[in-house]
């Protein structure tokens, strides 16, 4: 499949990048970045073209592999929908709900297929965790720390406008919700409060009457940092397992996905799809922040 991407930061230059350059079955085509310098020096190191339109680059590719600002992914990816592309998303898919359910719509309508690049649930242990859980059932309870720091020295996500502007709902919300959803299932109710250093918390409800508890922040000091997960029910208490941090190895199963959907496998069970139901439950939580209020969410 011939892939296109778009982007030239960081996420752009550990994963996307690199991931398609290595892929077997990935035939890495091209760059389209809204710095035109940026998108030809990363282009010129993996041997591929940089392209000024991103329209030219659409006509050259089957498939697109974007890593933006949700507000920049967004219209891109519908853009690119509408050209009759497969897509593989960054997260959030879009910072409103209206936009990410276009987007899914899109591809639906069209027979496309699509994968978001939910990084950890591309891992094998951590997939294999969930299944397991899933598979046990009777869960009551789960809580998620998702929280530090993208603002010490050297860390190359600090310098990104969007995520100092949305934080850690935004940013690291996305990962806690793909953890918590296929096990507990659908969220019917969000309540949420902030607090100072970007810290949010959210008490969910879900459709199975259970009830999940996130923190969220990307500017904590560095002592409090910590990244735990743990589920709560009949089989007792069961943590989320430390797991090897794997960029690329995510990035290889994330393709992978969609060319199994693409060549009429089953879709991802984290396609474009799963990715606005997320950016729904995230358009909640910041409306019952600011409104101190709960917020009901429809399942669809």
């Amino acid at each position: 499949m011939r892939f296109g991407l778009l982007g030239t930061g960081p996420w752009a230059r550990i994963a996307h990048a690199p991931g398609l350059a290595a892929h077997p079955e990935a035939e890495f085509v091209g760059v389209w970045g809204r710095d035109e310098a940026k998108a030809s020096a990363l282009a010129a190191e993996f041997g591929v073209r940089g392209f000024a339109d991103v329209d030219a680059l659409l006509a050259e590719v089957d498939a697109l592999a974007i890593a933006l600002p949700p507000a920049v992914q967004a219209p891109l990816a519908l853009r690119a929908a509408e050209a009759g592309k497969h897509l593989l998303l960054d997260k959030p898919v879009a910072l409103t709900a209206g936009e990410a359910e276009q987007i899914a719509g899109t591809l639906t309508a069209r027979g496309l297929a699509s994968v978001v690049f939910f990084t950890r649930r591309f891992l094998p242990e951590l997939a294999g965790f969930l299944a397991d859980a899933v598979a046990t059932g009777g869960w009551v309870e789960a809580r998620v720390d998702h929280v530090g720091t993208i603002y010490d020295e050297g860390n190359p996500f600090g310098q990104s406008p969007w995520r100092r502007e949305s934080g850690g709902l935004w940013d690291v919300g996305p990962h806690a919700l793909a953890m918590v959803l296929p096990v507990l299932g659908p969220v019917v109710e969000v309540s949420a409060m902030v607090a100072p250093r970007d810290m949010t918390h959210l008490l969910l409800r879900h459709s199975s009457d259970a009830v999940s508890k996130l923190t969220l922040s990307v500017d904590v000091p560095p002592a409090a940092a910590r990244e735990e997960a743990c589920f709560f029910g009949e089989a007792g208490i069961r943590p989320v397992p430390p797991i090897p941090w794997d960029a690329l190895g995510a990035f290889r199963s994330a393709v992978d996905a969609l060319l199994g959907a693409a060549a009429g496998g089953p879709a991802s069970p984290m396609d474009a799809g799963f990715g606005a139901v997320v950016t729904r439950i995230l358009e909640a939580a910041e409306k019952s922040a600011r409104t101190h209020t709960a917020i009901q969410v429809s399942v669809p």
